[in-house]
């Protein structure tokens, strides 16, 4: 397989059904699985029960005292696996049966949020330190 290119500006993806918009605003944003399994259900949900629990049941070894469910789940790919799950409409651990069309695509530029996260006191965490590639010269230094 060829190696990828990381864009210049990676995106960030959630999907959500359009009936979710409304409650989505009023919270000033998103808010994790662990957070709305505690209040009453508002709009359509399209994830996976069973993928929610395990989410909620895994710690983060980042930060140990969180749970994967207590974070807000994005992809790096516009199209993904769930969209299609949706689209074939049957697999049998996916309730929401009602396609893409109302389905919301949100986006975001990753670095643009963790800047916002960093002035606003968020806690995010990159899965890994990058690197820098090690650098060859030839001549003085």
């Amino acid at each position: 397989m060829p190696h990828r290119q990381v864009p210049a500006r990676p995106r960030l993806y959630h999907i959500v059904h359009v009936d979710r918009l409304a409650s989505i605003i009023g919270e000033g944003g998103l808010l994790c699985d662990t957070t709305m399994m505690k209040r009453p259900k508002v709009g359509t949900a399209v994830g996976m029960t069973e993928i929610k629990a395990r989410r909620a049941r895994t710690k983060l070894a980042s930060h140990p005292e969180l749970s994967v469910g207590d974070c807000v789940p994005f992809y790096f790919c516009p199209r993904s696996v769930m969209l299609y799950l949706m689209y074939r409409g049957n697999h049998r651990e996916l309730t929401y049966r009602g396609g893409q069309d109302l389905i919301v695509h949100l986006e975001a530029d990753l670095h643009g949020a963790i800047e916002w996260a960093t002035r606003a006191g968020r806690r995010w965490r990159s899965p890994r330190p990058t690197q820098a590639p090690p650098t060859s010269r030839t001549g003085p230094t």
